[in-house]
């Protein structure tokens, strides 16, 4: 069982223009230690903070942010605002021309449409493929941010649209390499489910129609955090690498130096 995780020391902030944002430090490692906090961040897409966010954001002494998504994504919400001394990464984790069909059915296509590429479990199962696909494919990507955090990158605030597929993966992929508990890295993942924090779904027709409670219903599997998907990540790591030290070594490319040069960036002296 997960040890039970301590209160945030501060208050976590409501950011105005700025979803799902939080800080994972006090999550706890299989050797007792904890992720300090004001090390990692996470949150969606900064790209509509306002001016009280992005004095706040200002206010963390971010090294740098890591940005996972693809210019589909950024034409759609626009960029980032710029938060003075910050280095801004462009790490796209998915194909501009992956799904660009499909996610403008999600937003444009009427009843029958989301049916028919929704129903029946096929958005679960697209979802699933998606997290199976981006730890299989983009291990070059991660093994870039890992390196970059050994290195001088903390703190670090990493976010994609929503804050809960890209970078929750990314976040997932660092706190295994410093030996988090699967089951905290879990839970941090599902906070994401919280109402204040979900991503606001987007459809041309905002009529009582089309954002019906059944077009609500098959829209769900696209913007749950559901254990399932992360459960499918670990289950491909292991599948594919046999345990989760090869996936890092040989996936990665990150050596036992490195994961000890993230502990010490990332966890508190134990």
């Amino acid at each position: 069982m997960t040890q039970q995780l301590p209160q945030v020391p501060s208050t976590e902030p409501e950011l105005t223009g700025v979803r799902n944002f939080r800080d994972v430090g006090g999550l706890p490692t299989v050797d007792g230690r904890r992720v300090r906090y004001g090390r990692l961040y996470r949150s969606g897409h900064l790209a509509h903070a306002t001016g009280e966010d992005a004095a706040f954001l200002a206010s963390l002494g971010l090294h740098t942010v890591f940005d996972f998504r693809n210019a589909a994504d950024q034409r759609l919400e626009g960029p980032d605002v710029e938060l003075p001394g910050v280095r801004n990464v462009n790490i796209p984790l998915t194909d501009p021309a992956d799904g660009a069909e499909f996610w403008t059915m999600v937003r444009d296509g009427n009843i029958d449409q989301l049916r028919r590429i929704l129903s029946d479990g096929k958005a679960a199962a697209r979802m699933s493929g998606s997290y199976r696909a981006i730890i299989k494919e983009r291990t070059a990507e991660h093994s870039r941010v890992l390196h970059a955090l050994a290195e001088d990158s903390v703190p670090a605030l990493m976010h994609c649209a929503a804050g809960k597929d890209r970078a929750g993966l990314s976040i997932a992929v660092a706190l295994l390499a410093v030996g988090v508990e699967r089951d905290a890295i879990e839970e941090d993942y599902l906070k994401s489910n919280d109402p204040h924090r979900r991503y606001k779904v987007r459809r041309s027709d905002n009529s009582p129609a089309g954002m019906s409670a059944e077009v609500m219903e098959l829209l769900s599997p696209l913007f749950d955090a559901r254990a399932e998907y992360l459960a499918t990540a670990f289950t491909t790591i292991e599948e594919t690498w046999g345990d989760t030290d090869r996936y890092l070594e040989e996936g990665l490319k990150v050596t036992p130096q490195t994961r000890e040069r993230l502990r010490e960036r990332l966890l508190d002296e134990g």
